[in-house]
């Protein structure tokens, strides 16, 4: 079994995410996510966040539904789509470019797909057949209305951002750059949904619009300069600090700014730097409102998938809807006039949680499984166990339990079974500590602190447990093991 069926088989069993209307049969690209998922992800976006704050961002939560009005001016009505290839023998339909993915080539055009498709034999994963037809599919869900305009439910939450661009910059007091940003659902209807939280057709996005004046040097300072995994499109994989790649004019500096800023969320959230590389777009890969994009890509079970799109987008958002609207976007510093350039960071928010459980599952040498997920990320932050359910022990440990609970309110408390099943249950949802109440506890207030990934022990006493400091989207209990 791979570490990805692993997960999803996890995933499923002890709540992390469901299948989506099961009862009926399930809907192929939604899923649930189940209590223990939703915990995951709220300490993905408080991480997204605060990393986010630290640089002056302002937030935005515009509508999942938009006009057509808006996506006309985007470009998204002609160009959103992608080019699906049906087997001809099986009916099956897949995204053309992921089926051509060992071939290195992207095509442009659906005519050009069934070509490449043929040419190098490539078979169907349902039924191994070589034969197939392609077209191009719009992957926007299209909502029916009565009367009106046409409606769409939005495919990214930006063009949310563009259109209010006018009354950030107010609230902002006028000043560039203004780095924006929104979390909310996108939704596009994927030809073929796959891999549990990879491709959906309603997801989460974290994602930033940052506004910045071309002529100038916006971000003069990294927020970190260590070294990481780049792939430029030259397809050469290289390690370099980033202020080395922009020296080398790899990139700009505005650009690697935040490159680094998604690299930084993503260690914060317990992604190693091994499992992290940054991939520059290809000319043939870039969207219609490109000028540069590099995706942060995290290795998910030795495949490389993109996780965060940062995309330098120029000026072509507020240029266009500048020109289809009538409003004047454009910004004045002293003599001269311009539309703001922008550079977006776009956040999978599932995708880093999915990488994150591949990447933290791992098995002992009696074939336990359980996942080391990074202490402050980890849906609880501590468990707390008594030894028995009888002769105060029960009492004390929910005593303590409770008063913890008031300042950190992740925590769990967990009587059933034996004290090793428990201690098994809790490693395989990834909580990092198990404190067990025992009858010595009764005798001298102390108490055994367990660390999940080394299982080592030692007593504590209660008192320093009551005595921890809260600190918001942090795990207190490192405090305890350190």
């Amino acid at each position: 079994m791979s570490k990805v069926e692993e997960v999803i088989e996890l995933a499923k069993r002890r709540g992390f995410f469901w299948q989506a209307f099961s009862i009926y049969g399930g809907q192929s690209g939604f899923l649930n996510y189940a209590p223990l998922g939703v915990l995951l992800k709220d300490s993905v976006i408080e991480a997204w966040k605060r990393n986010l704050l630290r640089h002056g961002a302002i937030f935005l939560d515009s509508p999942n539904v938009t006009p057509e009005d808006v996506f006309r001016a985007s470009g998204h009505l002609e160009r959103f789509s992608d080019i699906a290839a049906r087997c001809r023998k099986c009916g099956t339909k897949f995204k053309a470019e992921s089926l051509l993915t060992e071939t290195g080539s992207i095509p442009k055009t659906s005519d050009e797909a069934k070509e490449l498709l043929l040419a190098n034999r490539v078979k169907c994963p349902v039924c191994g057949s070589v034969q197939w037809e392609s077209y191009d599919f719009n992957v926007m869900f299209r909502i029916q209305t009565s009367d009106g305009p046409n409606l769409y439910l939005r495919p990214e939450t930006a063009q949310g951002i563009f259109t209010d661009f006018r009354l950030l910059l107010n609230f902002n007091r006028g000043k560039l750059p203004m780095i924006t940003a929104q979390l909310g659902k996108g939704f596009r209807n994927e030809i073929s949904p796959r891999q549990g939280l990879i491709r959906m057709r309603e997801f989460n996005m974290g994602e930033v619009e940052a506004f910045l004046d071309r002529e100038a040097l916006n971000f003069p300072n990294l927020p970190s300069d260590s070294v990481v995994k780049l792939v430029p499109n030259t397809l050469a994989e290289t390690r370099l600090k980033l202020s080395e790649a922009v020296a080398n004019s790899m990139i700009t500096q505005d650009h690697a700014f935040f490159l680094d800023l998604a690299v930084d969320v993503l260690k914060d959230v317990g992604l190693s730097g091994d499992s992290i590389r940054l991939r520059q777009h290809r000319k043939e890969e870039l969207s219609h409102y490109a000028r540069d994009c590099w995706d942060a890509e995290a290795d998910i079970d030795g495949e490389w998938v993109e996780v965060i799109g940062i995309a330098d987008r120029g000026n072509y958002d507020l240029s266009r809807h500048q020109q289809f609207s009538g409003e004047n976007l454009e910004v004045t510093e002293g003599e001269r006039s311009f539309v703001p350039s922008v550079i977006e960071p776009a956040f999978g928010i599932d995708r880093i949680c999915f990488a994150l459980l591949v990447n933290a599952i791992r098995k002992r040498e009696n074939g336990y499984k359980y996942l080391s997920l990074h202490p402050d990320i980890a849906p609880y932050h501590c468990a707390f166990l008594p030894l028995q359910n009888r002769d105060g022990l029960d009492k004390l440990a929910e005593d303590v339990f409770f008063q913890i609970r008031k300042r950190d309110p992740r925590v769990t408390f967990d009587q059933s079974g034996s004290i090793g099943k428990r201690y098994a249950r809790q490693d395989e949802i990834g909580t990092p500590y198990c404190i067990t109440f025992d009858y010595q506890s009764l005798e001298d207030r102390t108490v055994t602190i367990r660390e999940r990934d080394t299982t080592s022990q030692k007593r504590i006493n209660i008192d320093r447990i009551l005595d921890l400091p809260a600190e918001e989207g942090r795990n207190p209990f490192t405090r305890l093991y350190s």
